[in-house]
């Protein structure tokens, strides 16, 4: 046996730098996103699980106020985009701001605006809602261009 035969094999494919191989493995092994994945995953098995025990239906809601009665009367597919928009925004921020998990792109900045755009959409309307959508989606570009490691 030779030194050559005990060293591991590199992962990294021919013609792509350590860097590049590294990036690659870090996505593979991003424990952040599935953790997101899988409490968006638990979100929708919620919300569904609350339609079908009548938890989420409008005609339960006794509230008088018109923009909350129309809060309780969404529909189930808002009330999913409106909790996984903010779970995306929520590793979208911690992406942002803490060093170990800190990504370079903003698209799930980008993600989390989509999604809660069409969650708030059932609420407000998408006269409203599309172009806020677009000003976050600039902020969060603007603020990931800002904020490099």
């Amino acid at each position: 046996m030779t030194e050559h035969d005990l060293k591991p094999e590199s992962t990294v494919p021919e013609g792509e730098s350590s860097l590049e191989g590294r990036m690659e493995a870090k996505r593979r092994s991003d424990r952040l996103s599935s953790i997101t994945w899988a409490l968006i995953l638990i979100w929708v098995g919620l919300v569904f699980m609350a339609v079908n025990l009548g938890w989420l239906e409008p005609s339960r809601t006794s509230i008088v106020h018109p923009w909350v009665s129309t809060l309780a009367g969404m529909g189930v597919w808002s009330a999913i985009f409106l909790g996984a928009g903010g779970l995306v925004f929520i590793e979208a921020l911690i992406r942002t701001f803490a060093k170990p998990y800190r990504s370079t792109d903003g698209g799930n900045f980008f993600l989390a605006a989509i999604f809660l755009g069409v969650g708030l959409s059932a609420i407000f309307g998408w006269r409203v809602v599309w172009p806020l959508v677009l000003i976050a989606m600039g902020l969060f570009a603007l603020l990931s261009a800002l904020i490099r490691r």
